[in-house]
């Protein structure tokens, strides 16, 4: 069964955002209100316009594409790995400049409007830094009861991060936000490189999918190359980890996981800065703790990667 209904993405496209958000637009039972944009892959303004192109691309610009937070909730500047995903975030494929424009709010003034437009009826898909949905609970404390469901790309349970041992990229970049959105009581499904880096397109695969008639498979495929070079010189992994396609179709067919609920707190100091530590219920505490009296939420534990890659790859070659 897939999920049907009114979603809205925050981003930092980056390749695999992009990806990710193409295979949304494969979707005509999603009604995408919106893109919101944040720093991440990429600076914020230049998310926005890589938002703006895909949109272009698909022949959706009456998606709205909002703004959002340039650097973290605590300020700093953030910086941006260019090896990843390229000086233009999108594998230097240097696609003309946009067209259209932002809209006049910000991206967490969007997002509290939508969901407060539709109580209980919008779910968020999370595939970068969390600062604009803390910035939304910050704002508006009915935010989080208001939305149906936040999924979200981040964190690395009982594994090694990717920006250290510690830490995950996205966490990383502004832990603050993620313990904020973590415990603020809203429906919210993690998805973490625990499960995505399970989940590998090979060359094997590439090749299938830029042979396909799929509508976005030539500039995937395009997309895709920068980013399976850096694979293979970073990790010798010879195609692309799906993390940000993976927490999409975590959104949309859950049942291809299993799921572990408790609470999850961030670390947010020290040399841990970023850590994401779930509370799996394996002990009656005495007193309390950082992890007492907070929401549970819904973390991956197990993934089904051949119905995951067979999902993402239908999609990509849809015509």
């Amino acid at each position: 069964m897939e999920l049907s209904g009114k979603i809205i993405i925050d981003t930092d496209p980056g390749i695999d955002d992009s990806m990710a958000i193409l295979m949304a637009f494969q979707m005509p039972d999603l009604e995408i209100l919106g893109l919101t944009t944040v720093f991440g892959n990429v600076s914020a303004e230049h998310a926005t316009r890589n938002a703006l192109v895909l949109c272009e691309i698909a022949g959706n610009t009456n998606i709205p594409v909002a703004e959002g937070s340039h650097e973290p909730l605590k300020g700093g500047k953030h910086e941006v790995d260019e090896t990843i995903h390229g000086s233009d975030g999108l594998g230097n494929i240097f696609l003309p400049p946009p067209k259209g424009n932002k809209i006049g709010k910000s991206a967490s003034e969007f997002l509290i409007d939508k969901v407060s437009e539709c109580p209980g009826v919008v779910s968020i898909l999370a595939l970068g830094p969390l600062t604009n949905l803390a910035l939304a609970i910050k704002k508006d404390s009915s935010f989080a009861s208001k939305v149906k469901r936040i999924v979200i790309l981040g964190g690395a349970f009982l594994t090694s991060g990717n920006m250290n041992p510690a830490a995950e990229a996205n966490i990383y970049a502004d832990p603050d936000a993620a313990d904020i959105v973590f415990t603020s009581g809203a429906n919210i499904d993690i998805v973490g490189i625990n499960i995505t880096t399970q989940v590998v397109l090979t060359d094997a695969d590439l090749a299938e999918l830029k042979a396909s008639n799929g509508r976005y498979a030539q500039i995937i495929s395009d997309m895709g190359q920068f980013y399976r070079d850096w694979h293979v010189k970073s990790e010798g992994i010879y195609g692309i980890v799906q993390h940000d396609p993976v927490c999409f179709v975590a959104l949309v067919r859950p049942d291809l996981f299993t799921f572990k609920k408790g609470v999850v707190r961030v670390e947010t100091q020290g040399i841990c800065l970023g850590l994401t530590l779930l509370d799996q219920g394996l002990k009656r505490w005495n007193g309390s703790n950082p992890w007492t009296g907070y929401s549970s939420v819904s973390v991956a534990w197990t993934v089904n990667v051949e119905g995951v890659i067979a999902f993402i790859k239908n999609l990509v070659m849809k015509p």
